[in-house]
């Protein structure tokens, strides 16, 4: 086996490269968001703003539901 300054150019040496390039492609190649990773949650109005931006609710609705969401804390 060949041997530059004590070194061994394949077998463990070469082993050890590969996986720590492995584990920096991993480390920057993961999604942000992983799942059962834990997250922030958003409050209710959060949520109202987001539901309206959506379309899933009436601008009407958001007021009425923000409304009870502001008196009710």
């Amino acid at each position: 086996m060949m041997q530059q300054g004590g070194f061994h150019l394949w077998g463990m040496h070469f082993i050890w490269w590969f996986i720590w390039a492995s584990l920096i492609f991993w480390i920057f190649a993961t999604p942000y968001r992983i799942p059962g990773q834990r997250s922030k949650k958003d409050n209710p109005l959060e949520i109202l703003k987001k539901r309206l931006a959506n379309g899933q609710i009436s601008k009407e609705e958001y007021l009425e539901t923000k409304e009870l969401i502001e008196n009710k804390s």
